[in-house]
C-alpha cells in the first residue's frame, strides 16, 4: 500500500520525526523508508533502543497515539499515477488481489479510498500477524486467505524488508523505484520504475 498505491511515505516519514523530537530523536529519512513495511510497534521500539531510551508499554503507546495524530493532520491522499487502473485491469484479468501493509488497520480507512480497498479479496494490517515483515509470516498469511499457494502469488514491493518478506515466503516478487534506489531492491525477481511496466510483465492484453 504505502510506496506502491499510496504516495504517502513522506507523511509517514513526517509522523516519525515529529513524534520523536520531543524525545530528542532525530529520525532520519533514509532510516524510515528502509524500515517500510515493518510493523509500527517493531520500528518504534528499535528507535527508542536505539537512542537509549526505555520503550516501555507506556511510552510506546503515548509516541504511536501522537504520531497517528501528526499524520492525520498531515495526510493528503495521492494515488501513485497508474495504480487504480493496474488494479482494476487485473481483476478483469481474473487475478485475486491481497493487500500486505504493516500499517496498523485503524489507519487503513484515511489512506486507501474505498473504490480502491474494496478490488482487494484479502487485506492482511500490521496488528494481523505476530512477526511483520522481513518474515515470511505477511504474506503467508494472505496467501492462505486467498487460498493460494506461495508459487501462485506475485508479490509487488518497494522496500527491502517487503521483499525480503516475500522471498522468505516462497514467492515471485517484483519492485518498484518509488521509495528507493534500484540498487536497495537486487533481492527482488525483477525491477521496474513504474507500476505501468509491470503489465508487460505479467501479461501482455493487460492494457492500461
Amino acid at each position: 500500500m504505502d510506496g506502491v498505491i499510496v504516495d504517502s511515505m513522506p507523511y509517514h516519514y513526517l509522523a516519525w520525526y515529529e513524534s520523536l523530537r520531543p524525545l530528542g530523536i532525530r529520525a532520519n529519512v533514509f532510516e524510515v523508508y528502509l524500515r517500510e513495511g515493518e510493523r509500527w510497534d517493531k520500528s518504534l521500539k528499535d528507535f527508542l533502543v536505539q537512542s537509549g531510551v526505555r520503550p516501555s508499554p507506556r511510552t510506546l503507546a503515548k509516541i504511536f497515539k501522537l504520531r497517528q495524530k501528526i499524520f492525520r493532520h498531515y495526510f493528503k491522499r495521492r494515488i501513485f499515477e497508474g495504480a487504480e487502473s493496474f488494479l482494476c485491469c487485473l481483476k478483469k484479468q481474473g487475478y485475486l488481489l491481497g493487500l500486505v501493509t504493516g500499517t496498523p488497520r485503524c489507519e487503513l480507512k484515511k489512506i486507501l479510498p474505498p473504490k480502491i480497498k474494496d478490488l482487494f479479496t484479502a487485506i492482511v494490517s500490521g496488528e494481523m500477524v505476530k512477526l511483520g515483515k522481513p518474515h515470511p509470516a505477511p504474506y503467508l498469511k494472505a496467501a492462505q486467505l486467498l487460498k493460494l499457494k506461495p508459487r501462485e502469488c506475485l508479490v509487488v514491493e518497494n522496500a527491502p524488508l517487503g521483499i525480503s518478506s516475500a522471498k522468505a515466503a516462497g514467492m515471485f516478487c517484483i519492485a518498484v523505484t518509488t521509495s528507493l534506489p534500484k540498487e536497495y531492491l537486487k533481492k527482488a525477481d525483477i525491477v521496474v520504475d513504474r507500476l505501468e511496466d509491470i503489465t508487460g510483465v505479467i501479461e501482455k492484453s493487460c492494457k492500461i
